[in-house]
This record gives C-alpha cells, structure tokens and sequence, in this order.
C-alpha cells in the first residue's frame, strides 16, 4: 500500500462524493499523462491518515496490517457516520495485487461499498473479484493521449465482465485526439451497452492548464452522444479544488 486517506473524488460518475482512497502501488503501463508516477515499486512505508480529510498522516512501515487499515475505516464510519460514499481503490494500477484484494475486499465491503479505480486491460486478475465490487472505473486508452498501444481487446474484455456492476468509462483526451480512437470507444462500448456512461476527461496538464480547446471537446462530446445514452466531459475537479 501506499496511502489511505479521505478525500473528494474527483472524475468520474462519482465525481464530488467523499470517498476512502487506498491506494497502491505498481502499474502495468506507462502513460504518458500518469499523475501517479514513479509508484513502479511497494514504498518502504504507507502513508495512514489519522483523522478523515484532515492530512494528519502518520508513517507506518510496509507491509501494513490488513487489520491496522480495517480498524481506522471502521473507526472513520462509526465516528463520522454518513459522510462516506465509498471505498475507492486505486492505483497505480489495483488488479496488480489482486491476490492480496481477493482476501480483503470481503471485509471492506462490510463497511463502504467498494469502488474500483482501473486501467481496464487486466480482465483475467478482474473475474475472481466481481462479487466484491460496487462501482468499476475503467480507462480506455487513447494512443494520441496515453501513448500506449494495441489494448482494444483488453478494453472491449474488461468491459464485458465489468457490466455486470455499475460500470463506467473514462477516456483522456488531447488536443492531438482523433475522432476515429472515440469512435473506436464506442463502438466497444454500444456492443457490450450503450447506456455504460463514457466521461471524457480533458488532460490536466502539470501547470494545471487544460490541454484540449473547448470546441475541440464540444465536437468530441457530440461524436460520442450519436452513439451512446450517456456521454459527460469532466475534468479532473480535485486538482483545482486542492484536493488529493
């Protein structure tokens, strides 16, 4: 693990709810947008927060106990009821320790609802967790933004097991984007459900400068809601709003 802390989520179809972040480390691509990065490898301590939102973190050596983090969640909705939406897991990218959250997210679920935060090209690491999942965010990535390529088949698989919960797709667009790569997300999309949300989230850029023009989105938005029930542009709010 790398950090637990309370915070806003900040993309997505969950975007503005409180959320538990646990955070973990490792990914199994390179984007070139990641805002996680250097995370290639378990830090040697986890960052806890003691207090939900309030930043009063204390260091505490890796492996940390399954039970330490359990303890300070429950501790969080017993004495804070109510403010809690979820439990984001997220990365780095997640279903790297899928083992690890195959044997903790049956006690998680007992307190929050579980929401997965995922690159979406690790289908096989996803099915053993299906149960004990609530909400799933995906990525499709674009290769004009990620500059990864050739993971349409591992998209269009994780999509289909990932149905079966409440799903949605998250794409990073630039102003290099190109309408035949939204396309291409539709298409996967519409064959698996049209009415899965799609978010396109412009990229943020490292001065917090958006890196798409506003038609250039409006004709995106536009291409994608021909195709699909629901299509939303959302930004990554937490960053002007100073959260993490």
């Amino acid at each position: 693990m790398v950090e637990c802390f309370s915070s806003i989520q900040g993309e997505g179809v969950l975007v503005g709810l409180r959320q538990v972040f646990i955070r973990f480390s490792g990914c199994n691509l390179n984007c070139t947008f990641c805002d996680t990065p250097g995370m290639t490898e378990t830090p040697a301590t986890c960052l806890l927060e003691q207090t939900p939102g309030r930043r009063d973190f204390l260091s505490v050596a890796n492996p940390v106990d399954r039970q330490r983090v359990l303890s300070l969640i429950d501790c969080w909705t017993r004495g804070w009821p109510g403010i809690h939406h979820s439990i984001s897991v997220t990365g780095g990218e997640p279903l790297l320790h899928g083992q690890y959250l195959l044997e903790w997210l049956p006690e998680l679920k007992e307190l929050l609802p579980i929401h997965l935060e995922t690159n979406g090209t690790l289908p096989q690491a996803l099915a053993p967790l299906i149960p004990h999942l609530d909400y799933i965010g995906m990525d499709f990535k674009l290769p004009s933004a990620s500059g990864c390529q050739g993971l349409w088949q591992e998209h269009q698989q994780f999509l289909e097991l990932s149905s079966a919960k409440d799903v949605y797709v998250k794409v990073v667009m630039n102003q290099e984007s190109e309408e035949w790569e939204i396309e291409r997300c539709c298409d996967i999309i519409a064959q698996v459900d049209r009415a899965i949300p799609l978010i396109l989230q412009p990229m943020t850029l490292p001065d917090g400068r958006i890196s798409i023009s506003a038609v250039r989105m409006l004709e995106f938005q536009e291409l994608a809601g021909a195709r699909l029930s629901e299509v939303r542009v959302i930004p990554q709010t937490h960053k002007f709003m100073g959260q993490l």
